[in-house]
């Protein structure tokens, strides 16, 4: 039996997507050991991982919106999670708290891709102009 495994693969933009998410998120804990820095998993993600994830991109001839995209998103669940398992326990889920927590994080799931997108577009134009990936250099 032959187990057809095409439809289950990941695309490259996704792939390039959480490799940034799992990039980001040693460099947010040490971004976080600065004096007065306050950085949370979701921000790194959203941020760095997004930076990361259009450096990859831009190497790897992949779309750097795409995979900013899809790398804001993920901040997104990640910063929803960390939410869910950090504070929510200690709140007073009434109706009106429910119906404000589904508000704000469905805000959060649909603004943080567009934060992924403008910082992959940046760690994108840093691969190519900076680190020379993507233009052939003369010897």
């Amino acid at each position: 039996m032959s187990s057809n495994t095409q439809g289950r693969r990941i695309s490259q933009p996704w792939h390039v997507a959480i490799l940034g998410t799992i990039a980001a998120l040693p460099a947010t804990v040490v971004i976080n050991w600065l004096p007065n820095s306050e950085a949370t998993a979701g921000g790194g993600v959203m941020i760095v991982g997004s930076m990361i994830a259009g450096g990859i991109a831009a190497k790897r001839s992949v779309e750097p919106s795409a995979a900013g995209l899809r790398a804001g998103f993920l901040g997104g669940v990640v910063a929803v999670s960390g939410f869910i398992l950090t504070e929510a326990m200690a709140v007073a889920w009434t109706l009106n708290t429910i119906v404000l927590f589904l508000i704000a994080a469905g805000m959060l799931l649909c603004f943080s891709p567009v934060f992924g997108l403008i910082f992959a577009r940046i760690g994108g134009w840093a691969a190519n102009t900076v680190g020379g990936f993507g233009a052939d250099q003369a010897s």
